[in-house]
Protein backbone atom coordinates (compact mmCIF):
# COMPACT_ATOMS: atom_id res chain seq x y z
CA UNK A 1 0.00 0.00 0.00
CA UNK A 2 1.47 3.36 -1.04
CA UNK A 3 2.19 5.70 1.90
CA UNK A 4 0.42 9.02 2.24
CA UNK A 5 2.15 12.29 1.37
CA UNK A 6 2.84 12.89 5.06
CA UNK A 7 4.30 9.40 5.47
CA UNK A 8 6.50 9.90 2.40
CA UNK A 9 7.80 13.15 3.88
CA UNK A 10 8.67 11.36 7.12
CA UNK A 11 10.38 8.54 5.22
CA UNK A 12 12.53 11.03 3.30
CA UNK A 13 13.50 12.81 6.50
CA UNK A 14 14.71 9.47 7.87
CA UNK A 15 16.80 8.75 4.78
CA UNK A 16 14.29 6.55 2.90
CA UNK A 17 14.04 8.35 -0.42
CA UNK A 18 10.99 7.58 -2.58
CA UNK A 19 11.82 6.34 -6.09
CA UNK A 20 10.26 7.52 -9.33
CA UNK A 21 8.18 4.38 -9.74
CA UNK A 22 6.18 5.12 -6.59
CA UNK A 23 6.76 1.61 -5.29
CA UNK A 24 10.26 1.65 -3.82
CA UNK A 25 12.66 3.71 -1.73
CA UNK A 26 16.43 4.01 -1.68
CA UNK A 27 17.71 4.00 1.90
CA UNK A 28 20.69 6.27 2.61
CA UNK A 29 23.24 4.97 5.10
CA UNK A 30 25.41 7.53 6.91
CA UNK A 31 28.98 7.42 8.16
CA UNK A 32 30.77 9.94 10.29
CA UNK A 33 33.67 10.38 7.89
CA UNK A 34 33.18 8.24 4.79
CA UNK A 35 34.60 5.14 6.48
CA UNK A 36 32.60 1.91 6.71
CA UNK A 37 33.76 -1.07 8.74
CA UNK A 38 33.74 -4.46 7.05
CA UNK A 39 31.00 -5.51 9.50
CA UNK A 40 28.82 -2.56 8.43
CA UNK A 41 29.42 -3.40 4.77
CA UNK A 42 28.30 -6.97 5.41
CA UNK A 43 25.05 -5.73 6.98
CA UNK A 44 24.41 -3.30 4.13
CA UNK A 45 25.12 -6.04 1.57
CA UNK A 46 22.77 -8.43 3.34
CA UNK A 47 19.97 -5.83 3.38
CA UNK A 48 20.52 -5.14 -0.32
CA UNK A 49 20.31 -8.84 -1.14
CA UNK A 50 17.35 -9.58 1.13
CA UNK A 51 15.14 -6.55 0.54
CA UNK A 52 16.52 -4.93 -2.62
CA UNK A 53 18.06 -6.19 -5.84
CA UNK A 54 21.55 -6.82 -4.52
CA UNK A 55 22.82 -3.38 -5.50
CA UNK A 56 24.34 -0.50 -3.53
CA UNK A 57 25.45 2.92 -4.76
CA UNK A 58 27.86 5.46 -3.31
CA UNK A 59 26.79 9.09 -3.23
CA UNK A 60 29.03 12.08 -3.82
CA UNK A 61 28.98 12.74 -0.06
CA UNK A 62 30.38 9.30 0.80
CA UNK A 63 27.14 7.74 1.96
CA UNK A 64 25.74 4.44 0.69
CA UNK A 65 22.28 4.08 -0.79
CA UNK A 66 20.46 0.78 -1.06
CA UNK A 67 17.84 1.11 -3.83
CA UNK A 68 14.75 -0.95 -4.67
CA UNK A 69 13.44 -1.36 -1.12
CA UNK A 70 9.68 -1.90 -1.17
CA UNK A 71 7.55 0.26 1.10
CA UNK A 72 6.29 -2.79 2.97
CA UNK A 73 9.89 -3.78 3.80
CA UNK A 74 10.97 -0.44 5.24
CA UNK A 75 10.29 -1.39 8.87
CA UNK A 76 12.22 -4.65 8.49
CA UNK A 77 15.16 -2.71 7.07
CA UNK A 78 14.94 -0.24 9.95
CA UNK A 79 15.10 -3.07 12.49
CA UNK A 80 18.07 -4.65 10.73
CA UNK A 81 20.04 -1.40 10.69
CA UNK A 82 19.04 -0.41 14.22
CA UNK A 83 20.20 -3.77 15.54
CA UNK A 84 23.69 -3.06 14.21
CA UNK A 85 23.87 0.66 15.06
CA UNK A 86 23.73 1.76 11.44
CA UNK A 87 22.34 5.26 10.87
CA UNK A 88 20.21 6.50 7.99
CA UNK A 89 19.30 10.07 7.05
CA UNK A 90 21.18 12.89 5.32
CA UNK A 91 18.33 14.99 3.92
CA UNK A 92 16.53 18.24 4.65
CA UNK A 93 17.60 21.72 5.78
CA UNK A 94 20.18 20.26 8.11
CA UNK A 95 23.90 19.79 8.40
CA UNK A 96 24.41 17.14 5.73
CA UNK A 97 26.76 14.13 5.95
CA UNK A 98 30.33 15.38 6.11
CA UNK A 99 32.92 14.56 3.47
CA UNK A 100 36.54 13.65 4.13
CA UNK A 101 39.38 12.79 1.80
CA UNK A 102 41.81 10.00 2.67
CA UNK A 103 44.34 12.47 4.07
CA UNK A 104 44.67 10.34 7.20
CA UNK A 105 46.86 7.88 5.31
CA UNK A 106 47.51 9.66 1.99
CA UNK A 107 51.13 10.49 1.19
CA UNK A 108 50.11 14.14 0.70
CA UNK A 109 47.88 14.39 3.78
CA UNK A 110 48.80 17.15 6.24
CA UNK A 111 46.22 16.31 8.90
CA UNK A 112 44.15 13.40 10.18
CA UNK A 113 41.15 14.19 8.02
CA UNK A 114 39.05 11.21 9.05
CA UNK A 115 39.48 11.85 12.79
CA UNK A 116 38.65 15.54 12.33
CA UNK A 117 35.62 14.78 10.17
CA UNK A 118 34.37 12.22 12.69
CA UNK A 119 34.60 14.85 15.44
CA UNK A 120 32.77 17.42 13.31
CA UNK A 121 30.16 14.76 12.51
CA UNK A 122 29.48 14.13 16.20
CA UNK A 123 29.38 17.83 17.06
CA UNK A 124 27.32 19.14 14.18
CA UNK A 125 25.63 16.35 12.22
CA UNK A 126 24.60 14.48 15.36
CA UNK A 127 24.68 17.35 17.85
CA UNK A 128 22.66 19.68 15.59
CA UNK A 129 20.37 16.97 14.27
CA UNK A 130 17.23 18.67 15.55
CA UNK A 131 18.26 22.09 14.24
CA UNK A 132 16.76 23.38 11.00
CA UNK A 133 18.69 25.90 8.92
CA UNK A 134 17.57 28.23 6.14
CA UNK A 135 18.94 25.60 3.73
CA UNK A 136 21.14 22.51 3.78
CA UNK A 137 24.69 22.95 5.07
CA UNK A 138 27.61 21.05 3.55
CA UNK A 139 31.01 20.68 5.23
CA UNK A 140 34.11 19.04 3.74
CA UNK A 141 37.61 18.35 5.06
CA UNK A 142 40.58 18.04 2.71
CA UNK A 143 44.02 16.93 3.80
CA UNK A 144 46.02 19.18 1.47
CA UNK A 145 45.66 21.79 -1.30
CA UNK A 146 45.09 19.04 -3.89
CA UNK A 147 41.40 19.64 -3.03
CA UNK A 148 40.30 16.12 -3.92
CA UNK A 149 36.96 16.53 -2.09
CA UNK A 150 36.53 20.18 -3.22
CA UNK A 151 36.33 21.77 0.26
CA UNK A 152 36.09 25.24 -1.26
CA UNK A 153 32.85 24.25 -3.03
CA UNK A 154 31.13 23.50 0.27
CA UNK A 155 29.40 25.90 2.64
CA UNK A 156 32.37 25.38 4.97
CA UNK A 157 35.62 23.77 3.85
CA UNK A 158 38.78 22.94 5.81
CA UNK A 159 42.04 22.28 3.97
CA UNK A 160 45.27 20.99 5.55
CA UNK A 161 48.21 23.41 5.41
CA UNK A 162 51.94 23.36 6.04
CA UNK A 163 53.57 26.68 5.25
CA UNK A 164 57.38 26.59 4.89
CA UNK A 165 59.68 28.43 7.28
CA UNK A 166 62.65 29.66 5.24
CA UNK A 167 66.00 30.57 6.79
CA UNK A 168 67.98 32.28 4.04
CA UNK A 169 71.16 32.13 6.14
CA UNK A 170 71.13 28.34 5.80
CA UNK A 171 70.74 28.44 2.00
CA UNK A 172 74.00 27.62 0.18
CA UNK A 173 72.77 28.35 -3.32
CA UNK A 174 73.01 24.76 -4.53
CA UNK A 175 73.30 24.24 -8.25
CA UNK A 176 70.33 21.86 -8.08
CA UNK A 177 67.99 23.16 -5.40
CA UNK A 178 65.79 20.33 -4.15
CA UNK A 179 63.20 22.78 -2.83
CA UNK A 180 62.85 24.44 -6.22
CA UNK A 181 62.65 21.04 -7.87
CA UNK A 182 59.83 19.71 -5.68
CA UNK A 183 57.58 22.80 -5.55
CA UNK A 184 54.51 22.09 -7.75
CA UNK A 185 53.46 25.75 -7.87
CA UNK A 186 56.72 27.34 -8.99
CA UNK A 187 56.77 29.34 -5.75
CA UNK A 188 60.37 28.39 -4.98
CA UNK A 189 63.19 29.49 -7.25
CA UNK A 190 66.86 30.27 -6.98
CA UNK A 191 67.79 33.84 -7.83
CA UNK A 192 71.31 35.26 -7.67
CA UNK A 193 72.50 32.15 -5.88
CA UNK A 194 69.83 32.23 -3.17
CA UNK A 195 66.50 30.46 -2.79
CA UNK A 196 63.45 32.74 -2.97
CA UNK A 197 59.90 31.73 -1.98
CA UNK A 198 57.00 33.63 -3.53
CA UNK A 199 54.39 33.53 -0.77
CA UNK A 200 51.66 34.64 -3.20
CA UNK A 201 52.14 31.39 -5.14
CA UNK A 202 52.67 29.07 -2.17
CA UNK A 203 49.59 26.94 -1.45
CA UNK A 204 50.90 25.39 1.77
CA UNK A 205 51.18 21.85 0.39
CA UNK A 206 54.23 21.13 2.55
CA UNK A 207 56.10 19.16 -0.09
CA UNK A 208 59.23 21.28 0.34
CA UNK A 209 59.56 20.45 4.05
CA UNK A 210 62.91 18.84 4.86
CA UNK A 211 63.95 18.80 1.18
CA UNK A 212 66.86 21.17 1.75
CA UNK A 213 69.87 19.12 2.95
CA UNK A 214 71.13 22.15 4.87
CA UNK A 215 67.90 22.86 6.72
CA UNK A 216 67.05 26.12 4.98
CA UNK A 217 63.38 25.08 4.67
CA UNK A 218 61.54 23.63 7.66
CA UNK A 219 57.85 23.04 8.35
CA UNK A 220 56.42 26.32 9.56
CA UNK A 221 52.78 26.91 10.41
CA UNK A 222 50.73 23.72 10.33
CA UNK A 223 46.97 23.57 10.54
CA UNK A 224 44.21 24.32 8.05
CA UNK A 225 42.69 27.01 5.92
CA UNK A 226 39.00 27.74 6.27
CA UNK A 227 36.86 28.43 3.21
CA UNK A 228 33.39 29.93 3.49
CA UNK A 229 30.34 30.07 1.24
CA UNK A 230 31.18 27.69 -1.56
CA UNK A 231 28.49 25.71 -3.36
CA UNK A 232 28.15 23.30 -6.25
CA UNK A 233 25.07 22.60 -8.31
CA UNK A 234 22.84 24.62 -10.60
CA UNK A 235 24.70 27.67 -9.32
CA UNK A 236 28.40 27.52 -8.49
CA UNK A 237 30.36 29.66 -6.06
CA UNK A 238 33.93 29.07 -4.96
CA UNK A 239 34.41 29.72 -1.27
CA UNK A 240 36.67 32.47 -0.01
CA UNK A 241 39.40 31.74 2.51
CA UNK A 242 39.65 33.38 5.90
CA UNK A 243 43.04 34.87 6.64
CA UNK A 244 45.70 32.80 8.35
CA UNK A 245 46.37 29.18 9.23
CA UNK A 246 44.01 27.83 11.86
CA UNK A 247 44.62 25.24 14.57
CA UNK A 248 42.22 22.31 14.61
CA UNK A 249 40.61 23.53 17.83
CA UNK A 250 40.06 27.05 16.49
CA UNK A 251 38.78 25.69 13.19
CA UNK A 252 36.15 23.61 14.98
CA UNK A 253 35.01 26.69 16.91
CA UNK A 254 34.81 28.63 13.67
CA UNK A 255 32.65 25.97 12.05
CA UNK A 256 30.15 26.30 14.87
CA UNK A 257 30.17 30.08 14.65
CA UNK A 258 29.46 29.83 10.93
CA UNK A 259 26.50 27.54 11.61
CA UNK A 260 25.12 29.92 14.21
CA UNK A 261 25.58 32.94 11.94
CA UNK A 262 23.74 31.19 9.10
CA UNK A 263 20.97 30.12 11.48
CA UNK A 264 20.53 33.72 12.67
CA UNK A 265 21.17 35.75 9.52
CA UNK A 266 20.08 33.40 6.73
CA UNK A 267 16.67 33.75 5.11
CA UNK A 268 14.55 30.63 4.58
CA UNK A 269 15.40 29.01 1.26
CA UNK A 270 18.74 30.71 0.62
CA UNK A 271 22.12 28.95 0.61
CA UNK A 272 24.90 30.24 2.82
CA UNK A 273 26.69 31.63 -0.25
CA UNK A 274 23.67 33.85 -0.90
CA UNK A 275 23.60 34.95 2.74
CA UNK A 276 27.27 35.95 2.53
CA UNK A 277 26.74 37.80 -0.76
CA UNK A 278 23.81 39.68 0.75
CA UNK A 279 25.64 40.63 3.95
CA UNK A 280 29.06 41.12 2.37
CA UNK A 281 32.04 38.85 3.00
CA UNK A 282 34.01 41.38 5.06
CA UNK A 283 30.97 42.05 7.23
CA UNK A 284 30.48 38.31 7.77
CA UNK A 285 34.12 37.99 8.84
CA UNK A 286 33.57 40.77 11.40
CA UNK A 287 30.45 39.03 12.70
CA UNK A 288 32.46 35.84 13.18
CA UNK A 289 35.10 37.56 15.31
CA UNK A 290 35.02 36.99 19.05
CA UNK A 291 32.66 34.60 20.83
CA UNK A 292 29.38 36.51 20.78
CA UNK A 293 27.69 33.92 18.55
CA UNK A 294 28.79 31.10 20.84
CA UNK A 295 27.56 32.95 23.94
CA UNK A 296 24.16 33.40 22.29
CA UNK A 297 23.98 29.80 21.01
CA UNK A 298 20.78 28.82 22.84
CA UNK A 299 19.04 32.06 21.90
CA UNK A 300 19.96 31.66 18.23
CA UNK A 301 18.90 28.02 18.05
CA UNK A 302 15.57 28.74 19.74
CA UNK A 303 14.65 31.62 17.43
CA UNK A 304 12.56 31.06 14.28
CA UNK A 305 14.29 31.14 10.92
CA UNK A 306 13.94 34.48 9.17
CA UNK A 307 11.39 34.55 6.38
CA UNK A 308 11.68 36.46 3.13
Amino acid sequence: MKPSAEELKKLKADGYLPSRDGEHVAVRVITGNGVFSTEDMEVVSRVAKTYGRGEVAFTTRLTIEVPWIRFEDVEAVRREFDAHGITTGGTGRKVRPLVSCKGTYCVFGLLDTQALTKKLHELFYVGYRNVDFPHKVKIAVGGCPNNCVKPDLNDVGLVGQRRPAFDSDQCRGCGKCQVEKVCPMGAAHVENGKLQIDRSKCTGCGRCSFKCPFGAVQPGETGCRIYLAGRWGKQISRGRALDGIWSIEDAIRMVEKVLLLFREQGIAGERFAVTVDRLGFDNVVRMLEGDDLLRRREEILAAPIRQA
